[in-house]
């Protein structure tokens, strides 16, 4: 990547198990963290030692927009607008927003990855697939051929979107779940955790896997 704003230091926001991810991918890759925005106690994680750590979001404002890029470590939950919420603040202030591709993960070259977007160990992103701004595809989640992932998605671990699906933006797709091929998603919508999505979505619709009944003899 030639673009030298991708060499700057970071700001990581959020101190939790998405954001320990995320900080862990960059320190591989030889990043300079300079300050972790959290005001939880983090000194249980180890991969935050020797980071400076701060409490609030204001903190951010400490440091000089055009020499730092930030990265939202909040993880995103399912029709909650607290990450895009933080993330528009600081965009609006001038603040830029770094693209997390993990050295693990197989992004093919003739992909399109937005800025903001996080892409974790293991993930895969086929041809001609693209990463809407901000959003998340998370541990072994596969985004095949010709997919087109909306803006502030979360596509969670191990889920697989097949070839030529398109979501919305603020989808949830949930850990092991699958959409079948040629599907929309509609804004807000939410795939849960191991459902098998045969049809299209509408906008804030909800589908949940049919749930086992486990009956035990007294």
């Amino acid at each position: 990547m030639s673009n030298p704003a991708s060499k700057l230091p970071i700001v990581l926001i959020g101190g939790g198990g998405h954001a320990s991810v995320l900080a862990e991918i960059l320190l591989t890759q030889g990043r300079d963290i300079l300050a972790v925005i959290s005001p939880d106690d983090v000194s249980q994680r180890s991969v935050f030692k020797g980071i400076t750590i701060l409490e609030k979001d204001e903190d951010i404002l400490n440091f000089d927009k055009e020499k730092v890029l930030l990265v939202n470590g909040i993880g995103m939950m399912p029709q909650s607008g607290f990450k895009q919420k933080i993330n528009e603040c600081f965009l609006s202030l001038g603040y830029q927003f770094e693209t997390i591709i993990a050295d693990s993960a197989l992004v093919s070259r003739f992909s399109k990855i937005e800025t903001g977007a996080q892409i974790l160990p293991m993930a895969i992103i086929q041809t001609g697939a693209a990463v809407g701004r901000h959003s998340i595809v998370n541990t072994g989640a596969v985004v095949e051929h010709d997919c087109k992932i909306g803006a502030y998605n979360h596509i969670a671990p191990k889920a697989t979107l097949c070839g030529q699906v398109e979501t919305k933006n603020n989808v949830y797709v949930g850990a092991g779940s699958t959409v079948i091929q040629g599907l929309s998603i509609g804004c807000g919508a939410i795939v849960g955790a191991g459902a098998n999505l045969t049809q299209s979505l509408k906008e804030n619709s909800v589908v949940y896997p049919a749930r086992a009944v486990i009956k035990t003899n007294s």
